[in-house]
C-alpha cells in the first residue's frame, strides 16, 4: 500500500525516464542525473515518455520501494521546472492530485503561513 502521507521531501523528474528501469539504474540516475542520495527517504517519481506511466521510488529504513501505475487513458501532467532543472519538489498533497489527474499548472493555492528559510 501506498502511503502518501509518510512522504518527506516528493521530487519530480522533468525528464521523460524509461520504465524498463529497476531499482539499482533508477537509484544511479538519481545521484547523477538529479544530483540527489536516493537513500534520503525522498520520494522520486519518474513519467514515460508517454506520459502514461509514472513510476515512485524511496528508500524505506531497511530497502527501495518501488511503486507502478499505468493509465488505461489520459496522461500525468508533470509540472515544468521552468527554469530546465532536472527535478521539480512538490508537497505530498501535489503528488496525490497529480496521482489523481489534475494538472498542477491549473491549481491555484492560498497564500498561507511558512517561517523564513534559514
Amino acid at each position: 500500500m501506498l502511503s502518501i502521507t509518510s512522504a518527506g521531501r516528493v521530487l519530480l523528474c522533468t525528464t521523460p525516464t524509461d520504465m524498463r528501469r529497476s531499482f539499482d539504474t533508477l537509484a544511479g540516475m538519481i545521484r547523477q542525473h538529479l544530483g540527489h542520495n536516493p537513500l534520503s527517504g525522498a520520494w522520486f517519481v519518474f513519467r514515460s515518455r508517454r506520459g502514461d506511466r509514472v513510476k515512485i521510488m524511496y528508500w524505506d529504513r531497511d530497502g527501495y520501494c518501488l511503486w507502478y501505475k499505468r493509465l488505461e487513458k489520459g496522461t500525468f501532467r508533470f509540472p515544468d521546472s521552468g527554469d530546465g532543472a532536472a527535478c521539480v519538489e512538490v508537497c505530498a498533497a501535489d503528488l496525490l492530485m497529480l496521482l489523481d489527474g489534475v494538472d498542477l499548472r491549473s491549481v491555484r493555492r492560498s497564500e498561507r503561513f511558512s517561517l523564513p528559510a534559514a
